[in-house]
């Protein structure tokens, strides 16, 4: 079972660490590619339309000079790097030691500075949307969406995707042939904020489970025992099974 999720904007730093090690991440051949980004977004940084060409606020002066210290900063675990709505749903830290074990194993963090990270990674903060039209790589989409066909496949061996990506995210990465009929795009009615409430704790309900469900239908019986759960059939050969994970009451 591989748990793609996205990054959030909100972020986490260490005043003391060690500096980025590109050759120390996880799922090694994108190197090349991320060395390529950091580089690009650095160097857009520290230019006066910085803001504009990122697509943020001008007030945030600082979390833009921070992508010009991407190489010398102190970086900070993955899976305490990210905030916000979903991490903390999710809530790593009050796991036990086997569930967080397994999480270390099955999340992936579809990221538009380094495309895939595992949470024992350490990368430093940065800002930066895979929507960004980065000039040096181009849409961070595009750069992405070859060398992650390439690798993730490999990670995801026999077992299910489990997709909690938004669309932006999604967009770097489309499962295809036998990939795609074990793929689960989790899907949350109702409002973004609770959308990312509920997938954060769909993830941490799977990382407390023992065994890998193998099918969509197992994996909707599994979660059928926390929330209320429907299973929707792909809509085509390249399309995702949808399961609908209703927000707790």
């Amino acid at each position: 079972m591989l748990i793609l999720l996205p990054p959030s904007e909100s972020k986490t730093g260490r005043a003391r660490g060690r500096a980025l090690d590109l050759d120390r991440l996880s799922v090694p051949e994108l190197t090349a590619y991320r060395a390529e980004v950091v580089a690009a977004l650095a160097e857009t940084s520290a230019r006066p339309d910085a803001a504009a060409t990122l697509g943020v606020s001008p007030n945030l002066t600082e979390e833009i000079a921070r992508n010009t210290r991407l190489t010398t900063a102190p970086s900070v675990p993955v899976a305490e790097l990210y905030t916000g709505v979903l991490y903390d749903a999710l809530d790593l830290t009050s796991l036990d030691t086997a569930a967080r074990r397994r999480a270390n194993r099955r999340v992936l963090v579809v990221s538009a500075l380094f495309g895939a990270l595992r949470l024992t990674d350490h990368v430093p903060p940065y800002r930066l949307s895979m929507a960004v039209n980065l000039p040096g790589t181009g849409p961070l989409a595009g750069h992405w969406r070859s060398p992650l066909a390439k690798t993730l496949p490999g990670l995801v061996g026999r077992g299910l995707i489990i997709d909690c990506r938004s669309s932006t995210y999604a967009a770097a990465w489309v499962p295809q042939g036998d990939l795609a009929r074990r793929w689960v795009q989790i899907r949350v009615p109702g409002a973004t904020h609770m959308a990312k409430h509920t997938r954060g704790l769909v993830t941490r309900a799977l990382c407390q489970i023992d065994q890998d469900p193998r099918t969509p239908a197992g994996l909707a019986e599994v979660l059928a025992e926390t929330f209320r759960v429907e299973l929707h059939e792909p809509s085509g050969a390249t399309k995702p099974w949808i399961l609908d994970v209703h927000p707790p009451a």
